[in-house]
């Protein structure tokens, strides 16, 4: 078991990689494929919307198979879709390509936080979570660095050839050393899935949990989706300073999950909890009012500050509310998270006309959203 947080963390940086390697080509995608700047941006929004979809199966599939099972049938589509989107010859084919890789992706993001909870205890779990946030996050400064300079050197198709090559490799890693951590696998029951969804859903405080973070994500993935033609067409930037500038936002996250542990142990929960909500509130509204690149990056790294301290203290809260269901909670957590992320960013790219300040007005009204849901959890973590 020793092996087993990095096999973990590395199937988790497909779900990473996938979105956030491609970023940097969205304006060559878009001369390519003779498409236009929301075309372009869907291609976030429909692998979400695959991404939520398939979350809903892969958690019940997980407790009725095993986890080890899912995780490769699951990560065998990621490569299919990664494969299918490095020889995407129109934005239609490119579109449909992201969403199987979407519906693949979903696999270690529900599952690995079911194995997680079936191995480690609350606390460790929640320090692994924040681990895994850093890891996560590092990967995500990364990848649209490393995406820019492959975009330079080969093109935007050799950004989608590394995510195909990294998703193969994945896919080996943990046919040859991912064990079984669910004992008790039990056939499919539709009426108890059914009652399983019922019990979640009627739930506030696991609405509640599941919605937080998955709204702050979703900001997040909105600005993702939108940033590379704000900061390369509006603020005139090259593509070594744009992806410098998302390295600086992911850096702020990658920092900010590493020293997780330290920052709980002497703020407590709830204090961190009540600051992790109000620094996304405090970004957004910055962002709003930002008129440089440089406004717009450290108005998006206080945003992202918060939604690390957010993200393992919820997760870990959420899915321990029904510990008897935690691969259907699971499950719904992930596809609520990409729904709402589907949504936001497919009405940040809808509403976008050139101005910064549309990102921002969205950013705003998603960390006030926050804001509300913390009065429901305040007490009761």
């Amino acid at each position: 078991m020793k092996s087993l947080p990095f096999i973990l963390m590395f199937a988790l940086i497909n779900s990473c990689i996938e979105l956030e390697i491609s970023a940097p080509s969205f304006p060559d995608i878009l001369v390519a494929l003779k498409t236009s700047e929301s075309m372009v941006g869907l291609t976030i929004t429909y692998n979400l919307i695959g991404f939520c979809v398939a979350s809903l199966i892969y958690g019940p599939l997980s407790d009725c198979f095993g986890r080890r099972k899912i995780m490769l049938i699951g990560n065998g589509i990621l490569v299919i879709g990664a494969v299918a989107c490095v020889i995407a010859m129109s934005i239609k084919w490119l579109l449909f390509a992201r969403i199987i890789q979407g519906i693949g992706a979903a696999t270690s993001a529900v599952v690995v936080s079911a194995i997680i909870a079936d191995v480690y205890k609350t606390e460790q779990a929640t320090k692994l979570y924040g681990l895994m946030n850093a890891v996560f996050s590092i990967m995500m400064a990364v990848a649209p660095i490393i995406g820019g300079m492959i975009n330079y050197q080969i093109g935007w198709r050799g950004n989608y050839g590394v995510v195909a090559i990294i998703c193969a490799i994945s896919w080996f890693l943990i046919y040859l050393l991912l064990p079984e951590t669910k004992t008790g696998t039990e056939k499919v029951k539709i009426n108890g899935l059914i009652n399983s969804y019922k019990k979640l859903f009627s739930s506030v405080s696991f609405l509640s949990a599941a919605a937080a973070p998955s709204l702050l994500y979703g900001g997040y993935m909105a600005f993702v989706a939108i940033a590379p033609f704000i900061y390369m067409n509006r603020f005139n930037l090259d593509m070594a300073s744009y992806t410098f500038s998302q390295g600086a936002i992911i850096a702020s996250f990658a920092i900010t999950s590493a020293v997780f542990g330290q920052i709980i142990s002497i703020l407590g929960k709830k204090m961190t909890l009540l600051v992790a909500t109000c620094l996304p509130f405090i970004g957004g509204i910055m962002m709003i009012f930002s008129t440089s690149s440089f406004g717009l990056t450290i108005s998006m790294s206080i945003f992202s500050v918060g939604f690390a301290l957010i993200y393992p203290i919820i997760l870990t809260y959420s899915i321990e509310i029904f510990p008897d269901i935690k691969g259907v909670a699971s499950s719904v957590i992930m596809s609520l998270r990409y729904l709402l992320c589907s949504i936001i960013t497919g009405i940040a790219t809808y509403v976008y006309n050139g101005n910064p300040r549309v990102i921002g007005i969205v950013m705003s009204i998603v960390a006030t959203t926050v804001c509300m849901l913390y009065y429901v959890l305040f007490k009761k973590i």
